[in-house]
């Protein structure tokens, strides 16, 4: 089985802050905090969509987490959540 295919199967979850999971083919972007900051077109975005924006930080947020229904300010670094991705996929995988 392909890797694509798990993730359109929905059996691959990832952790994003709290005890929060949700389904890898759900994911349309994450985006990492500097970039984001810094953007006007972002915070345009954010703006937009404030009622659907869970923010699951205590402190400043790491990561942007969008999907179709919500956008998740997420305290752990894109990098980890792209690492914790490709873990799950290779377990899931084998």
């Amino acid at each position: 089985m392909s890797l694509r295919k798990l993730i359109e199967g929905e059996k691959v979850y990832i952790h994003i802050g709290e005890d929060l999971n949700i389904r890898a083919k759900d994911i349309i972007a994450i985006l990492d905090q500097e970039s984001v900051s810094s953007s006007e077109l972002f915070l345009e975005f954010l703006n937009r969509h404030q009622n659907k924006v869970i923010n699951l930080s205590k402190k400043i947020f790491k990561s942007v987490i969008i999907t179709s229904d919500y956008v998740y300010l997420s305290p752990i670094a894109s990098g980890t959540l792209k690492k914790r991705s490709i873990q799950r996929n290779m377990q899931e995988f084998l």
